[in-house]
């Protein structure tokens, strides 16, 4: 069996296992980075989901290396598409101009900016990449974690990396039971937590839906896929609280709960340079088209593309049957297929039955772009995974510290021990307990860094969506930008650690410490606090 011995294991090549690496790199450390995927980047690439983000990005409420990371894939698309000249001059490029997000954009350009940040340390010789390979066990003493084992995809062989510190950035907590931390999943209670919108009963297995994105074109022809082997079964599911057939352009409002119909109009024609991606005002899903489109044609030269690209995850392909977290591999495995079969049963539903504008049924022309996906079979390479596994925390963020309607006008809870920003509404989509939507006000909020400390285990970290939230305020906490800070964070700490002798629970407790270690974020771009006047949504 292979070994390594690293001083820093970031197990998950997502955004904030990127980000982790990243961070500890800088700081001179030695890291070796796991992904189970084809690519890193994880919700931006391999999931293949647009940037979620608050209406300030542009201007403030993320870290330095995050903006960095919007802007390399802006001078991505400058240096290697062939934009227009009004697009290339646009300093706030929107590729896609999708109304979800201010940067739509393919997911393969993400993994170009990624790689070509994490390229200094492979060649240096302090980044070790293993990919694809997942974790499968843990050598545990006491409270700390000694090893890792990781199996490679490919060919089963295993590896085992001893490190000092080891950071779970994984989608779903995968370390959290190898290593014996403690950990939640689901909804807690309200005895428990004390969140209004909690239930009486803590409900484990209820977890957010899980989704297989894809990306589609519309153009001559027809490109209709053989019929899925579930579709009978996907046409037929009608929700409860849905108002219609989960396979239709509608899906519950969720501040309302109320059927909200959509419109789905293909290469609309509609001026890319201007649309206003700003969600506190529109939540853009409209046409659902121009919601998650990736590529605008009309911001390339003409011929470029022969039809706009757009991002499918919408309401309609959210798989909220039966949980695939904390079942057996094989009962996952079942259940991953029968959300990839909704999601094909989508766009069959699309290319054969769907209404179109006008009055006609179908849209034959639709076509699956698996080169965007990076797969063969059209989807995305990962199912986009809201919530996973949660540590029991020093600090757990629950929904009366960031809920508007809790907080009035005093915004969310102030930490002493914040590490970095964020904010999105609270959005829970609908939950494998046959929960409908859960979506609540939000003010901007702060992220403790007791969020980050497991209770016991001295040298394992958080380093994704698996932080001390619950499962309300992880609706607000698993975007984009916040996964990316609690990452770079983590990574940071550990390099402190290592560097100073210190271990997290000290620096935590310890307020000279924790000052010295908030100097250091703030030196690197790492905002604490969110500047006065800046209200939620």
């Amino acid at each position: 069996m292979r070994e390594i011995e690293t001083e820093i294991l970031v197990a998950g090549g997502g955004l904030g296992g990127v980000a982790a690496a990243l961070a500890a790199l800088r700081r001179g450390r030695r890291v070796t980075l796991t992904e189970e995927f084809g690519w890193l980047g994880g919700q931006l690439t391999s999931q293949a989901v647009p940037p979620d983000e608050h209406p300030w990005i542009e201007e403030f409420g993320a870290t330095r290396t995050y903006r960095g990371l919007r802007d390399g894939i802006r001078e991505y698309y400058r240096r290697a598409y062939p934009l227009t000249d009004v697009a290339r001059e646009w300093k706030a490029l929107n590729p896609g101009a999708g109304w979800v997000s201010k940067l739509c954009h393919e997911p393969r350009v993400a993994v170009a900016v990624i790689d070509e940040l994490l390229a200094p340390w492979l060649s240096n010789g302090r980044l070790t990449v293993l990919q694809p390979a997942k974790v499968v066990a843990a050598d545990v003493d006491g409270d700390v974690v000694r090893a890792v084992t990781v199996e490679d995809l490919r060919d089963g062989e295993r590896t085992v990396i001893t490190a000092a510190y080891v950071l779970d950035a994984t989608e779903t907590g995968e370390l959290l039971p190898l290593t014996g931390t403690e950990f939640v999943t689901g909804f807690e209670s309200r005895g428990e937590t004390g969140e209004p919108s909690a239930p009486d009963v803590a409900q484990p297995d209820n977890m957010q839906a899980i989704s297989f994105c894809f990306a589609i074109e519309h153009v001559d022809g027809d490109h209709t896929i053989d019929r899925p082997a579930r579709y009978d079964h996907w046409r037929a599911v009608e929700p409860s609280f849905w108002g219609s057939p989960l396979l239709s352009f509608s899906a519950p409002n969720p501040r309302t709960l109320q059927p909200k119909p959509r419109v789905f109009d293909p290469n609309p024609g509609d001026d890319a340079l201007a649309v206003n991606a700003d969600q506190s005002v529109n939540p853009g899903d409209g046409n659902l088209w121009t919601f998650r489109r990736i590529a605008a044609r009309d911001l390339f030269t003409p011929g470029h593309y022969a039809s706009d690209i757009t991002l499918v995850n919408w309401p309609n392909i959210d798989y909220f049957e039966a949980p695939v977290i904390g079942v057996d591999s094989d009962t996952a495995a079942r259940r991953l297929e029968d959300a990839r079969q909704l999601s094909f049963s989508m766009l069959y539903w699309m290319q054969t039955e769907a209404p179109r504008p006008d009055g006609g049924t179908g849209f034959p022309g639709l076509r699956l772009r698996p080169d965007v996906m990076g797969t063969d079979h059209g989807l995305a390479q990962a199912p986009y995974i809201r919530e996973g596994r949660r540590i029991r925390a020093v600090t757990t963020i629950v929904e009366q510290d960031v809920s508007r309607a809790v907080r009035g006008p005093g915004g969310a809870r102030h930490y002493a021990d914040s590490v970095g920003i964020g904010m999105y509404r609270i959005d829970l989509h609908p939950s494998t307990g046959g929960d409908n939507y859960l979506d609540v006000g939000a003010e901007p909020f702060e992220l403790p860094l007791g969020s980050l400390l497991p209770q016991r285990v001295r040298n394992l970290l958080p380093a994704a969506k698996n932080i001390g939230t619950t499962h309300i305020t992880n609706g607000c906490y698993r975007l984009h930008p916040v996964e990316w800070n609690i990452g770079e964070v983590a990574g940071h700490l550990a390099a402190s650690c290592l560097d100073d002798g210190r271990t997290p629970h000290e620096i935590h407790a310890k307020s000279a410490l924790l000052e010295q270690f908030q100097g250091l974020l703030t030196a690197e771009g790492i905002e604490l606090r969110w500047p006065d006047g800046v209200t939620g949504y």
